[in-house]
């Protein structure tokens, strides 16, 4: 589920070779939800046919002031009304000049000074073109007038020169779209409300080279704060280390051990409304780091003395006042017994409880089956899902989002 279900864009492709990117763009403005009417600039359908568009947004493509054969005015007022949000990717030279100019010679123009509702402009040209003094003013223009520039990027442009023109990626540009309406839309549920989330594992230093760990991807963690994040939150993710890319419009803080993530999770605490304690965190660490490499020599057995990390989650929720606080319980054995001590034992509001045998669920694993336990006596169990559709189903759980 995006923030774009439901929204009306209007998607304006001009004609620049990058307009084949507009397709994908497309295609990801309805997966995502979104209804879009595309208007094509006359050149534009040099590059892209009408009937692909078409295919793809459901809808019929609008080129031009009147149809063709039939006379029928397209009315360029009511795009403007019907619309959330416009975007013109790509925006050559010459259309980025005559939206700063108000020349209002097609329909794709006309109907971008008509909008009501806010602009979104992904450059698309060759180096020297963007560079050039008047194209820069011209944006600079637009930027003033309140529209969002999507930077173009660097790299091979169709001149096979290298430099800064390229369209930004569909994907950057659909972001662009969500944290604008994350940042503008008042109705979100957890709009104003910021969420410390903890995910990943914690690796617990032997020597230079070697740790102790766990499996823990990160998965579920991230996944928890992309949706916290959709329903409006602001998002502070303490994360041990993990390959995964912070979800959009996410404050990453990375750390290492147990101790980092307790000093950073502190800090952010003291400013959060809620905290879901989603790491894997290392129960024990080595009493003695080792300042060198420890070589395989010696006796057959080496013993390390372990000693007791320190408790994130009940170390918190001892402090948390009116702040609500989540704990995860993953579990091989008796696991609903040892996730309801956990609820008292760290006083937590609500925790989720993994079982570690279950088919689908774990770790490493894109799926996940879940059951949350409140103070409050309630037990709601749910399905093996992606761990997305967790994630969302534990927010509106535990935030009375349902």
């Amino acid at each position: 589920m995006s923030i774009l279900k439901g929204k009306h864009i209007i998607l304006g492709i001009t004609g620049g070779i990058a307009a084949y990117k507009s397709v994908y763009l497309l295609r990801l403005l309805v997966k995502a939800g979104a209804e879009v009417q595309v208007v094509i600039t006359p050149s534009g359908r040099e590059f892209i046919t009408p009937v692909t568009l078409s295919s793809l947004s459901g809808r019929p493509v609008i080129s031009e002031f009147f149809t063709a054969n039939t006379g029928q005015w397209n009315s360029h007022v009511d795009l403007g009304l019907w619309a959330d949000a416009m975007v013109i990717a790509p925006a050559t030279a010459s259309t980025i000049g005559k939206m700063a100019g108000g020349i209002a010679d097609n329909m794709l123009v006309t109907t971008y000074l008509s909008a009501k509702e806010q602009v979104f402009v992904a450059p698309a040209m060759d180096l020297d073109m963007w560079a050039h003094p008047s194209t820069q003013r011209n944006v600079a223009t637009l930027r003033a007038d309140g529209v969002e520039i999507v930077e173009p990027g660097s790299g091979e442009l169709a001149s096979h020169l290298c430099g800064k023109g390229r369209m930004a990626e569909p994907e950057q540009i659909v972001e662009a779209l969500e944290q604008w309406f994350l940042r503008h839309d008042t109705t979100l549920p957890l709009k104003g409300k910021r969420i410390l989330i903890t995910a990943g594992p914690t690796y617990e230093n032997i020597d230079p080279v070697r740790f102790i760990g766990n499996h823990s991807s990160g998965k579920m963690g991230y996944a928890l704060a992309a949706a916290c994040r959709e329903q409006g939150a602001e998002v502070v993710l303490v994360s041990g280390p993990v390959s995964l890319p912070a979800p959009a419009g996410v404050e990453r803080v990375s750390v290492t051990s147990a101790c980092e993530m307790l000093e950073a999770s502190r800090r952010a605490f003291d400013t959060c409304h809620a905290a879901i304690f989603c790491a894997a965190v290392a129960d024990y660490a080595p009493a003695v780091v080792a300042e060198s490499k420890i070589k395989r020599e010696g006796a057959e057995i080496m013993c390390i003395e372990l000693k007791r990390n320190p408790d994130i989650a009940a170390s918190l929720s001892r402090e948390k006042g009116k702040r609500l606080t989540i704990g995860f319980a993953l579990e091989t054995d008796n696991g609903a017994d040892n996730a309801r001590r956990k609820l008292e034992a760290k006083n937590l509001d609500w925790v989720v409880l993994n079982r570690l045998g279950d088919p689908g669920a774990g770790f490493g694993v894109d799926t996940n089956s879940v059951t949350l336990f409140s103070r409050g006596g309630e037990e709601l169990s749910f399905p093996v899902k992606s761990k997305q559709e967790v994630a969302r189903d534990i927010v509106a759980t535990v935030f009375s989002l349902r």
